[in-house]
């Protein structure tokens, strides 16, 4: 196990992550931005607006939950392929789209394809990666992802300008995904097994170094609810970054849907919204590859906690003053706060489940976490709808962050088992 011995096969991980968000960032700059003037959404119907974010944010979630039991039954490999298989139709409904319904289902095959691709990156990896590796191996997993969803804001806005944006999309995505969909079949291995001689290691005792405090109250093969109910509330810790990770999603939903619009009400070009959002993906995927290493060695519970509150205020700073380096460098300190605790989170769910069913717990936190597309939506519709304005919107994500810090500060604990290791 670990990263060098396995460097070839984490590399294609990364890549298929990195298809994976540019697969989401195509749907991101252009398709909020022009809702109204080419997709027929009526001006100021923030409901309809965030309907395509509600919906992919619910079929993420369940599909999160479903891949990682899924699994470790049938392999990582096939449910990864399985993923790209379900985004092939989504660049001909863009292009096709008669109406916003369109798009609609086109973001539900987008949750498909998410659910199922990104998760299945993330698991492999974790079953490749030592524990002293977990918090460097999320951060380049997320650095690579979300570095694909920035470029593909701003490629995609480009294209829209060269292309006119229903054909600038498809070609840009039916290139990625076919790519993508190639190269899983072709160069991806399947990594269960590695998973299985960890799980091995354990039960035979020969498992080296600190180890992890994982909850007493579970077997080393529980049911699917058994593991549910721990994940999502029988241990505080998990329960903590669960609901983290709900919250932590209104951000990436606010920068989804409001930015593009709040941006274009202010006469900024699609091109430049592509930057400003770009430079929040930037910051966002950049900074995770440091971050998370450095959970590593100062551990997992105050990157958390001030990685919710610093992404908070970013949020908070963009109603506040005006202008594109303003904008930018609100979208940045929310971009560093997002690298703090996102990696972060999800190496600390890892750090305190079992190799056995540790797909299971990474798909279950990932479907809360995702599942804070569609509640933050709809949270960013209603605040909107009953304000007004899309500043609303702002103010309801920079609440919801600081509370939900405060949640981790006071139910949380240092997961990472080398400073925080199990009693003998």
């Amino acid at each position: 196990m670990g990263l060098k011995p396995n460097r070839a096969q984490v590399i294609h991980q990364l890549l298929q992550v990195f298809f994976v968000g540019l697969t989401i960032g195509m749907l991101r700059t252009v398709v909020p931005a022009l809702a109204e003037t080419e997709f027929g959404v009526a001006e100021g119907s923030f409901l309809m607006l965030t309907s395509f974010v509600v919906a992919f944010g619910f079929v993420k979630g369940a599909l999160n939950f479903v891949a990682g039991r899924l699994s470790e039954r049938i392999g990582r490999k096939k449910v990864l392929v399985l993923g790209w298989l379900a985004a092939l139709p989504i660049p001909f409904l863009v292009l096709w789209a008669p109406n916003w319904n369109w798009i609609v289902v086109a973001t539900v095959l987008l949750g498909v394809n998410q659910g199922l691709a990104w998760s299945m990156t993330q698991t492999a990896k974790m079953d490749l990666t030592r524990a002293d590796e977990r918090g460097l191996t999320m951060g380049l997993n997320e650095f690579s992802g979300y570095v694909g969803v920035a470029v593909a804001g701003i490629v995609t806005g480009y294209f829209a300008g060269w292309f006119g944006p229903r054909l600038g999309l498809m070609i840009f995505g039916i290139s990625v995904i076919l790519v993508a969909l190639l190269l899983s079949i072709l160069a991806v291995r399947e990594t269960l097994d590695w998973a299985k001689a960890e799980s091995a290691r354990h039960a035979s005792g020969q498992a080296t170094g600190p180890r992890a405090r994982l909850p007493e109250q579970i077997s080393d093969n529980p049911t699917t609810w058994a593991v549910f109910t721990l994940v999502s509330w029988r241990d505080k810790r998990l329960f903590a970054l669960s609901q983290a990770g709900l919250v932590e999603k209104f951000v990436d939903a606010l920068v989804w849907v409001f930015y593009p619009v709040f941006l274009f009400e202010q006469g900024v070009s699609l091109a430049t919204i592509g930057w400003i959002v770009g430079v929040y993906g930037f910051v966002w995927g950049g900074s995770q590859f440091l971050t998370g290493k450095w959970s590593d060695h100062i551990g997992r519970q105050k990157l958390i906690v001030w990685g919710m509150w610093l992404c908070g205020a970013g949020v908070g700073m963009t109603v506040l003053g005006e202008g594109v380096w303003w904008w930018s460098l609100s979208a940045a300190v929310s971009g560093f706060g997002m690298a703090m605790l996102y990696p972060t989170l999800s190496a600390a769910v890892a750090d305190i489940s079992h190799p056995n069913w540790r797909g299971s717990a990474i798909g279950i936190y990932r479907f809360w976490r995702d599942l804070g597309y569609g509640i933050g939506a709809l949270g960013l519709g209603l605040a909107a709808h009953w304000a007004g304005a899309v500043t609303a919107g702002f103010w309801f994500v920079f609440v919801a962050m600081m509370v939900s810090g405060a949640v981790v500060w006071v139910f949380g604990e240092e997961t990472h088992p080398r400073l925080n290791p199990a009693t003998e």
